[in-house]
């Protein structure tokens, strides 16, 4: 009767704590708005679960479509995937694409293990994401090991001014 009080015990330990870095881990669902850059200026990228992994994919770009003075004629069409090394990914749409894939809750406000899809360079990176206090989203893409890559930082928009 002993052992059965102590794993009783246990479990109402361990549940509670396992419910919240359940919700702890799912901080990160929502649309969040990247830093622009000059080619594709803002995007809102819409990060949602699959099962336990959590990936992201554009649903919103300040520019969708290339530039008039577009080098490879495509001017005024909607943005592809031109820069993948794949041939047959090339004419995928930018809209709708995932660029954050398999990422994994592990404590502490971080998600690691997945890759970030660069659609500037058709180039995967290993990843690994932080929300920071200031409730923003640390973005570390890297090659190999963690010191060999570049931060970006993303924000959370709220609903209202999300474009889908």
């Amino acid at each position: 009767m002993r052992h059965f009080a102590t794993i009783v015990a246990l479990l109402v330990l361990i549940v509670p704590s396992g419910a919240f870095a359940s919700e702890e881990g799912e901080l990160i669902l929502g649309v969040w708005a990247s830093e622009p850059n000059s080619e594709t200026g803002n995007a809102h990228i819409e990060v949602y679960k699959e099962g336990e992994l959590f990936s992201g994919k554009v649903v919103w770009l300040e520019k969708p479509q290339y530039n008039p003075d577009d080098e490879r004629g495509m001017a005024g069409q909607d943005k592809i995937d031109r820069e993948n090394p794949d041939a047959e990914l090339q004419s995928r749409p930018i809209m709708g694409l995932n660029l954050l894939e398999g990422f994994e809750y592990v404590g502490k406000k971080q998600w690691k293990k997945g890759t970030i899809y660069d659609p500037d360079n058709g180039k995967t990176y290993k990843c690994k994401i932080k929300l920071n206090t200031d409730g923003t989203l640390k973005i570390r893409g890297f090659i190999g090991i963690s010191l060999l890559g570049r931060n970006t930082m993303w924000t959370k928009v709220e609903m209202s001014e999300a474009r889908k």
